[in-house]
């Protein structure tokens, strides 16, 4: 594949600005990323239905995946699965996460408050990493400027954990800078935050 500037990129692919929810590829043009159709499930859990936001001035991972799910609110009709309380999203997931300057907001409904987090600084000459292990994170976008290496597009997502049959892709590494999420649920197996910071603010400002 080539970038934008049209120059060889060996076995790996830029994104001069990657969305979660598309493949931005002319040979792919028209592909869905998640097949809801087929029913994927983001993962057995329930989702409050309010979304929080992700920034970091860049995010190194190993292990990556993606394929599409639906994150369902309490109470939502199994019966129609794009009705009310259910939401389509990117499932993503990583096996390494290191995240730099990150920054994570969620704003209380209908008022000017806001929940702040932060850590991970890279300032200062010294580099101390947010690191999440086995993170798992189901999205409604993402953006920034990414680069996967060793990249395979148009897996079945059954072997990578989502609906088989379903469109998935994978990669070796992924690196992204200026990232920007909006996400509905994150776990992971272990998360360290160096540096947290964590502020409870009136301004109505969030990360992005």
């Amino acid at each position: 594949m080539q970038d934008r500037q049209d120059t060889q990129v060996q076995g790996r692919t830029r994104w001069r600005r990657f969305a979660a929810m598309m493949v931005p590829s002319a040979a792919l043009a028209g592909a869905v990323v998640f097949g809801i159709s087929n029913g994927a499930l983001a993962a057995s859990i329930t989702v409050s239905g309010q979304t929080f936001k992700v920034s970091a001035s860049k995010l190194v991972g190993d292990g990556f995946t993606q394929y599409g799910g639906i994150a369902d609110e309490e109470g939502a009709d199994p019966n129609n699965p794009l009705g009310k309380g259910h939401h389509p999203v990117a499932v993503s997931s990583i096996g390494t996460a290191k995240l730099y300057d990150l920054c994570q907001s969620v704003a209380v409904p209908g008022t000017p408050v806001v929940l702040t987090i932060r850590a991970g600084s890279s300032t200062g000459g010294k580099e101390n990493p947010a690191i999440a292990k086995n993170m798992l994170i189901d999205m409604d976008s993402l953006e920034g400027e990414a680069v996967f290496d060793d990249i395979k597009i148009g897996r079945d997502a059954g072997a990578l954990g989502g609906a088989p049959g379903s469109f998935g892709q994978s990669a070796k590494t992924v690196t992204i800078t200026d990232l920007r999420q909006v996400a509905r649920y994150t776990s992971a197996a272990q998360f360290s935050l160096t540096g947290l910071r964590l502020v409870v603010k009136t301004d109505g400002k969030e990360c992005f």
